[in-house]
């Protein structure tokens, strides 16, 4: 009878789940994205009483049905630029970690995002670690998380990539390496063989705080090794699908003056396309108010935004503005938007605003970044690029 009970209950929940994300979709649809006081009052206050990583599975649900509003086009000619050989039509994508298994990335695109990063993937699925493992700080504007590269693997992804229509974006694919496993390198080279046809760019995650001794390829010799195998796969992959998909490196906030100097080092020594800065931090402001604080894992959003613009203005200075540099880390507004682009950044991803904004956060950011660009005299995104900086931006 438990066991019926029990099996009753779970069936409960999914269908509970099912229309009240049909419920929250429908709303998402219904009001426009730059409607930010009926999102505020009304969408969002439902949201966050859902537990988070449930409402996490909901947006993507929903993204991925394209139950997502379509947002207003704003001035698209002032944020558009080619990098890499990659056409932006604006300068926002989405971080990795929404949409980890790459489900959403039509729905995403939809929203108006200018490119979508999808993942961590690892070669072999994985549940990650142990619930709860993501918490909201509300009165912080951040979130908390512990996921540890939860993954549904490179076949799984692979099949949804290869779905998606040719003209569908820019699509990033974050790779990562399996917890147990005894050779990260042949993990990350696996994930260039197996996914990098269907990348724009590919990632190599060596910061997430979540995977026990991640952080440590970090290292000088460790990451030179590493780099080195993956962009050897990389050139196999090029005589492949003849066409050379830039290697970015996603780092951690929360390194010394040498780390930074041995990154910048490995990174203009192997001519590696672009760095993502940066990942979530394992510090703790002191001004964090919420109880969730005390929560293990990596934090993300606002209290993480002066130290991943920071972090810009350095490693932009360290590698000469030689490298694209995509900024994200605590961005709510146009304004931390473009204090991240002048910094370094050529492009920039939300993603914790999205759990505390909604939608809205995506417009708020683009409207306003493109109205700051044209108000300071910018007529092109690139003009602005590291313009704090008094050195030149060289192109490779």
């Amino acid at each position: 009878m438990s066991i019926v009970l029990h099996s009753l209950f779970d069936l409960f929940r999914i269908l509970q789940q099912y229309f009240l994300g049909i419920a929250v979709g429908g709303a998402l649809c219904t009001v426009p994205m730059g409607n930010e006081t009926v999102y505020k009052y009304g969408i969002m206050p439902v949201v966050h009483r859902i537990d988070p990583e449930r409402a996490h599975r909901m947006a993507v649900w929903c993204a991925s049905m394209k139950l997502v509003p379509v947002r207003a086009r704003y001035d698209e000619g002032v944020m558009r630029q080619q990098l890499l050989g990659i056409d932006f039509a604006n300068p926002v994508g989405i971080a990795a970690g929404f949409d980890k298994h790459a489900e959403a990335v039509n729905g995403l695109f939809r929203m108006g995002f200018g490119f979508v990063e999808i993942g961590s993937v690892t070669p072999e699925p994985q549940v990650g670690n142990p619930k709860p493992r993501v918490f909201r700080l509300v009165k912080d504007e951040a979130v908390i998380n512990r996921y540890g590269f939860n993954s549904e693997g490179h076949d799984a992804v692979a099949e949804r990539l290869s779905a998606l229509p040719e003209n569908v974006g820019p699509v990033g694919v974050n790779l990562g390496k399996n917890k147990t496993s005894e050779d990260a390198a042949q993990d990350y080279v696996l994930g260039v063989r197996k996914l990098g046809e269907y990348a724009k760019y590919l990632v190599i995650n060596v910061s997430s705080p979540n995977t026990p001794g991640l952080r440590t390829l970090q290292g000088r010799q460790q990451l030179h090794d590493l780099l080195s195998k993956v962009l050897v796969e990389r050139d196999v992959l090029t005589e492949r699908i003849r066409r050379k998909v830039p290697v970015f490196v996603k780092i951690a906030p929360d390194l010394s003056d040498n780390d930074k100097k041995d990154i910048a080092a490995v990174v203009m020594d192997l001519q590696i396309s672009g760095l993502i800065i940066s990942n979530t931090t394992l510090s703790r402001p002191t001004s964090l108010q919420s109880q969730e604080a005390s929560e293990g894992g990596g934090l993300s959003g606002k209290p993480l935004k002066e130290m991943s613009t920071a972090l810009i203005h350095d490693m932009y200075q360290l590698t000469e503005g030689s490298v694209v540099i995509i900024g994200v880390g605590g961005i709510s507004s146009g304004q931390d938007a473009f204090e991240k682009i002048i910094a370094g950044a050529s492009l920039v991803q939300i993603y914790s605003s999205l759990s505390v904004l909604g939608p809205p956060a995506l417009a708020k950011v683009q409207k306003e970044l493109s109205w700051i660009l044209l108000s300071r005299g910018y007529w092109k995104i690139e003009d602005a690029i590291g313009s704090a900086h008094r050195i030149p931006r060289r192109t490779k």
